[in-house]
């Protein structure tokens, strides 16, 4: 049940950070590297992000891990 959790707040901090910052997915693969199809099955919450990418997507958002998986509410 917590994973699940995890995720739900994986997937709506990742969809507010592109939002915010006026990202579409193709943009965002081009800036990180991370694949697109890896990036839509992170915002449908098909799937979660290795700590690898969960590094990636914290460092180009300038925030922490913690705050991508909703276990912070500061950057």
């Amino acid at each position: 049940m917590k994973n699940l959790e995890f995720e739900f707040n994986f997937t709506q901090r990742l969809t507010e950070l592109m939002k915010e910052n006026e990202l579409t997915q193709r943009q965002l693969e081009l800036e990180t590297g991370i694949p697109n199809q890896t990036i839509s099955a992170y915002l449908s919450g098909k799937r979660c992000p290795s700590a690898i990418m969960l590094g990636k997507l914290a460092k180009y958002f300038e925030v922490s891990a913690d705050y991508l998986l909703g276990l912070s509410e500061f950057y």
